[in-house]
């Protein structure tokens, strides 16, 4: 298995009532994966996973797995307990689950490690292991992540952490069979030079192509270094207006002014993003586009 290239995890769209907007949602995965996404992420954190109840949450991935299905495409699933990964046992067109670090408890990375070696072991799917310490306040550095890459079932890592010497010591001596997906957006470019393969980006959802091509841009032979440092800037702009509120308010009031989602609603303990925030994501996003246009 290879996991490569850009990875949306997508918002979930609510209607006028309330309710999950499933058609939305539907054509929302097409949408990027038409502008050259590799691959889907459901359930993930900016789907609000813990505010969909369980036959909601049921519903996404039906619809989500039937458009990785028909496209023949990667599908990542938010799954981080053994009863939620037994769930995905029989489902088509899953890859992987994306299997957070475990959170709040700060386990010690001795800790950690055990139970995600125990997790890879129940689960019917290979792991992706979701590293986002700022969230979990569990911190795995790259001697930890090492370890969890020669596990039976670990197969890579949602890397959401800075380009900093533990990422550099784990790209620089990657193993055999084992990916790294660049998690925070605005570091995906240094994140790829370093020999990231992909990104699993929630500001993908808009300029998809870009990001796509800033991929492709650094896994090239030869890399146009001049270009590639360009596009990353400007789309690290780009993140950085999309995650100016808690994620994915600001991504959810972009695509619903461009009359891609029916409204912009998110769920308690998250509020709608401020007009402002949206507004300055927007012109960003036509910076990016004109600038892209023009290459």
């Amino acid at each position: 298995m290879t996991l490569t290239g850009v990875l949306v995890p997508l918002v979930t769209p609510f209607d006028r009532g309330g309710a999950v907007a499933l058609g939305a949602l539907e054509s929302l995965a097409h949408q990027v994966l038409d502008d050259g996404a590799a691959g889907l992420v459901a359930l993930g954190t900016t789907a609000e996973p813990s505010s969909l109840s369980a036959v909601e949450r049921q519903a996404v991935l039906d619809v989500v797995g039937r458009v990785a299905t028909e496209r023949r495409t990667t599908l990542l699933v938010g799954a981080s307990t053994a009863e939620d990964l037994a769930a995905l046992r029989g489902r088509t067109g899953v890859t992987a689950a994306l299997t957070l670090v475990p959170p709040f408890v700060r386990p010690g990375e001795d800790g950690a490690v055990a139970h995600l070696a125990t997790l890879a072991r129940l689960s019917p799917v290979p792991l992706v292991v979701y590293h986002v310490p700022h969230r979990t306040s569990q911190d795995l550095g790259s001697a930890a992540l090492h370890r969890l890459a020669r596990v039976d079932g670990i197969v890579g890592t949602k890397l959401s952490i800075p380009a900093d010497g533990s990422a550099v010591a784990l790209l620089g001596d990657l193993p055999d069979d084992f990916d790294v997906l660049a998690g925070d957006d605005t570091v995906l470019a240094p994140m790829l030079a370093l020999g990231a393969s992909g990104g699993v980006l929630a500001s993908a959802h808009l300029a998809t192509a870009a990001y796509a091509r800033l991929v492709d841009a650094w896994a090239a032979p030869r890399v146009d270094t001049a270009d590639a440092r360009a596009l990353g800037a400007r789309l690290a702009g780009l993140s950085a207006a999309c995650f100016a509120e808690p994620n994915p308010v600001v991504v959810k009031g972009v695509l619903h002014a461009q009359g891609r989602i029916p409204t912009a609603a998110v769920r308690l303990p998250l509020l709608p993003a401020s007009t402002a925030s949206v507004d300055a994501a927007l012109a960003s996003l036509d910076a990016v586009e004109r600038a892209v246009a023009q290459a």
